[in-house]
């Protein structure tokens, strides 16, 4: 009789837990990205019943959310396998599978039967999509990055959501979410559809949060500051804009990004997810012994298989000196990260860590690019192809910086800005100086020709692009038997013509110098006697540049003028007698 009694009371206690947290409960924990509070909710409510499609629905999308794809995967297969034959475990099904790789038709055929197998047949809404089928499907392809699902699907099929459910406020979040999936171009309809959110519901943190997330990645800190500020206005315990914050400030003002992270801590969830920002934060603050120390308190109390805890222990590493610990960890976390935990910073900092090692600079330079391409920030994107194309010139890889350079034209809209096709060449122009190979290669040099010419072409009335292509030129030519540098120099001159200045006078004499010699030495070319009037022909245009008889240069170029000419009159002279022209055009 006893143990009836303690059965039953259990029994009381285990109805109480449950019938006191709901769907909704789960669900507004997701809200507010506390996943580990959500899960615990749905596994309660699973465990009561397992056959319950909206907490096994919930509970997937609350493992989509974690980035933990194979427990979604695994927890939909199995309650379908079940008998749970429900269209909105489908929906999650098809939203797994376009996340893991999967056929995005396949997919959409799985949404299609779950639209139609929720339409109702009679009565007033008699043809009509259930809308949180429809919003389901929305949510599904706002999920991922911009290179999974189809946005546009999921605009359609949320636009019908909205005609049918016009004040539910998550349709709208999803449909601006679409809606930046497409690109920058269309982020005034993501602030259009998320500020129709907060006229549903003035207190909607998280669209005003979304709208802030639009002007950040825009860097207009004014109007983050003002949606932002919204959100918190709205309601204070939204931890997620607090970590926005946090990681806006983390590498500008360590102070008041440790204020934001304590709000943060206050209002989230303490879970790994907590305890890996509080280490990002000791990072920043320059505590890298303490930071290792929150990684190794980690590992030890239940985050030992938090992909992100390696993050930590390499970045904490990194700062202490030790590459080699800083790779391994890096590598530990790619190797069990799922896609959609990997940040673009993540991608940036392996390039960073893989560029100190001789060996693996080509992999540095890969992981630059997929930075690039995760990326949404134009600024950011441009700066990852300034690290990579250092790293390609330390290879001398002129291809890649070329590849790399049209990249960021292609970011810009066109052409770059003069100070990015200056430090472009300079990197080409750096880096044939360095190179002591004494094989000349000579689609290499074509390569790192184009990238200075792209800067010439761009900005014609800039010295900087003509004196790059000189020198690239001269680098590239060490023994001047080539010619290289003839055309830029010309080029180079001309440009200097335009402007009489002494400085400029200057240059073009010294560049008519190395025509001189040249022409007077190394051209093999052409025919000898036109080598000697090529000398001849500079010497007069250095007389033009200096044409005051008494002047230093003017001297020197008549001087070598009539040595050149006797030289060549010899040449021509014993060439009409039969002789060989045996004089030497070195003679000054």
């Amino acid at each position: 009789m006893k143990q009836t009694i303690l059965s039953f009371l259990t029994f009381l206690s285990l109805y109480s837990i449950v019938s006191a947290q709901t769907v909704d409960d789960g669900k507004k924990f997701l809200y507010y990205e506390k996943f580990t509070s959500a899960k615990q909710v749905f596994q309660k409510l699973i465990a009561a019943n397992p056959k319950d499609p909206q907490a096994v629905y919930w509970m997937g999308q609350a493992y989509i959310m974690s980035s933990q794809l194979d427990s979604a995967k695994t927890l939909y297969q199995n309650t379908l396998s079940a008998g749970v034959n429900d269209p909105l475990l489908w929906v999650g099904s098809g939203e797994v599978d376009i996340l893991q790789g999967g056929d995005i038709n396949t997919a959409k055929q799985k949404f299609e039967q779950a639209i139609t197998a929720t339409t109702a047949t009679k009565g007033k809404s008699k043809g009509q999509p259930d809308p949180n089928i429809l919003d389901a499907i929305g949510r599904a392809m706002a999920s991922g990055s911009s290179q999974q699902g189809d946005p546009n699907y999921g605009i359609d099929k949320l636009k019908q959501a909205a005609q049918i459910d016009p004040k539910n406020p998550d349709i709208f979040i999803n449909l601006g979410l679409c809606y930046l999936k497409l690109g920058s171009d269309h982020g005034g309809e993501a602030v259009e559809a998320f500020t129709q959110a907060t006229q549903i519901d003035p207190q909607y943190a998280r669209a005003y949060y979304r709208i802030g997330r639009i002007y950040q990645s825009q860097r207009n800190k004014e109007s983050m500051d003002e949606w932002y500020g919204k959100a918190i206005s709205a309601d204070p315990t939204f931890a997620p804009v607090y970590l926005q914050y946090f990681q806006y400030y983390s590498e500008k003002d360590v102070t008041t990004a440790k204020e934001y992270l304590d709000k943060y801590v206050a209002n989230a969830d303490k879970d790994c997810n907590t305890d890996f920002f509080v280490g990002n934060y000791l990072i920043r603050a320059g505590k890298y012994q303490e930071a290792l120390q929150q990684a190794k308190t980690m590992e030890g109390s239940g985050c030992a298989g938090f992909s992100r805890l390696n993050v930590l222990y390499a970045a904490s590493y990194d700062r202490l000196g030790d590459s080699v610990q800083a790779k391994n960890y890096t590598q530990k976390f790619f190797s069990i990260a799922s896609s959609d935990e990997i940040q673009p910073a993540y991608y940036a900092f392996a390039g960073r860590v893989y560029a100190k090692f001789p060996e693996t600079r080509d992999s540095s330079i890969k992981y630059f690019q997929l930075a690039i391409k995760s990326d949404t920030v134009k600024e950011e994107q441009k700066a990852f192809v300034d690290s990579a194309a250092k790293i390609a010139a330390s290879l001398g890889n002129y291809s890649m910086i070329l590849d790399l350079m049209q990249t960021a034209e292609k970011l810009n809209g066109g052409k770059l800005a003069a100070t990015e096709y200056f430090n472009l060449s300079k990197l080409v122009a750096d880096a044939a100086g360095n190179d002591s190979s004494a094989t000349f290669d000579s689609v290499k040099y074509n390569l790192g020709d184009s990238i200075i010419l792209a800067y010439v072409n761009a900005y014609p009335d800039q010295p900087q692009g003509y004196r790059f292509e000189m020198r690239y030129a001269k680098t590239s030519d060490r023994d001047t038997t080539r010619g290289l540098a003839i055309a830029p120099i010309e080029r180079y001159n001309d440009f200097l013509a335009k402007d009489t200045a002494a400085g400029n006078k200057k240059t073009i004499f010294t560049n008519y110098y190395y025509l001189l010699i040249y022409y007077a030495q190394y051209a093999k070319d052409l025919p000898k006697e036109q080598e000697y009037q090529k000398a001849i022909d500079v010497t007069n245009m250095m007389k033009q540049v200096y044409s005051d008889p008494g002047s230093e240069e003017y001297q020197f170029a008549d001087k070598t003028g009539k040595q050149l000419q006797s030289s060549l009159d010899k040449y021509n002279k014993s060439k009409a007698s039969g002789g060989t022209g045996a004089a030497s055009k070195t003679q000054k």
